[in-house]
């Protein structure tokens, strides 16, 4: 199972919006097939595993991070194909959260009469697919903050000058970020005031060095813009991938935007005229958005936080001080009490180049 899961994030740029899921066949003691789910209309896991063990299957188990599916979608059912095979032993990392599957492939190989172990090392078959688990479990992607900030927390001078706070090591991990996820998020000041890409860029070297896939696809770039004001010359319409922008208002900016090669997603304002962030997530994840990366301003930051909407933080601290005046973190007037403040767990740090990585998640 554990080298399953090490085939599985072979699949890590590419499988989405497909769960990441390796395969291992094992006879007499020996692994005698391999494979991994590779892109979303090509061949599953077991079935690229079955193909490279070849006629010897027969009798043999079979070791796959998710429960196999038992439906038509892109491709046929696994469950009957490893029936066909004649495999006589099924061992699962963790049950398919997706409801058109979960359980009934487990099912579907018992009435073959093939054995079923379930659970094994479930935790770590998990980390494969946070995305992709909250969108089925919950219809909300998995929503990871990224903010670059000082040591004294600050992430912008108050001039709003930002480029750069950290190093180009920091920055070439949030290329990756960029590279693994789904859609990136901003806002229409940091658009305004940055004119960001939101793409993944790296070179041939770093592209070989993160095991990056040469037709990895851009992230879907997001911007929120409730009153459909971003310039319809940003520079991210220009670049490959796309461009959502939502907004509460049709109008003539709105329109040219269109004009300009953004797609439109309007959604009602809530009483502040705000975008409703919980209803913005709800339409990504309709869209198969399993992971979100939010690279906004304060802003956005401290919404997503208050609502109760974020996974996972990634700090990326400088060894700089920025000064009293310089722009913090999240914006959250509302806290006043030491007993309002929003308690969060630090899993990880580590250096990268001269800057240090934080991985927190809220508790």
């Amino acid at each position: 199972m554990a080298r399953a899961i090490h085939l599985a994030r072979r699949g890590w740029y590419t499988a989405r919006p497909n769960p990441r899921v390796g395969c291992v066949i094992v006879k007499n003691g020996e692994v005698i097939g391999q494979g991994f789910h590779r892109k979303a209309g090509e061949s599953h896991a077991e079935v690229n595993a079955l193909k490279d063990a070849g006629e010897q299957v027969r009798g043999a188990t079979v070791y796959v991070t998710l429960e196999p599916c038992s439906h038509h979608g892109r491709t046929p059912p696994c469950t009957d194909i490893l029936a066909e095979a004649g495999v006589s032993r099924v061992v699962i990392g963790m049950i398919d959260p997706n409801p058109a599957v979960s359980g009934s492939g487990i099912k579907s190989l018992h009435r073959s009469g093939i054995e079923v172990t379930r659970d094994i090392l479930k935790t770590e078959a998990e980390k494969l697919n946070p995305g992709f688990i909250k969108r089925m479990s919950t219809g909300l992607p998995y929503i990871r903050i990224k903010m670059a900030m000082s040591l004294d927390g600050r992430t912008a001078m108050a001039s709003g000058q930002s480029q750069w706070i950290t190093g180009p090591q920091a920055r070439a991990e949030v290329h990756r970020m960029r590279a693994a996820s789904d859609a990136v998020l901003t806002g229409s000041g940091t658009v305004a005031k940055d004119n960001p890409s939101l793409t993944f860029r790296l070179s041939e070297h770093e592209f070989l060095r993160a095991e990056i896939p040469a037709d990895v696809v851009q992230p879907l770039r997001v911007v929120c813009d409730s009153r459909a004001s971003m310039s319809p010359r940003s520079a991210m319409l220009n670049l490959q991938g796309k461009t959502l922008v939502v907004t509460s208002e049709e109008n003539d900016n709105s329109r040219a935007l269109v004009r300009a090669g953004a797609e439109i997603l309007r959604i009602d304002a809530d009483t502040n005229g705000r975008l409703p962030l919980n209803v913005v997530m709800n339409e990504l994840a309709k869209r198969e958005i399993n992971d979100v990366m939010i690279e906004s301003g304060a802003g956005i930051a401290g919404g997503l936080l208050e609502a109760g909407l974020v996974d996972e933080i990634i700090i990326f601290m400088a060894p700089h001080i920025m000064g009293d005046n310089a722009r913090g973190l999240f914006h959250l007037p509302a806290l006043r009490d030491m007993s309002e403040r929003k308690k969060l767990h630090v899993s990880d740090i580590r250096a990268i180049g001269a800057d240090w990585k934080i991985t927190i998640f809220p508790e």
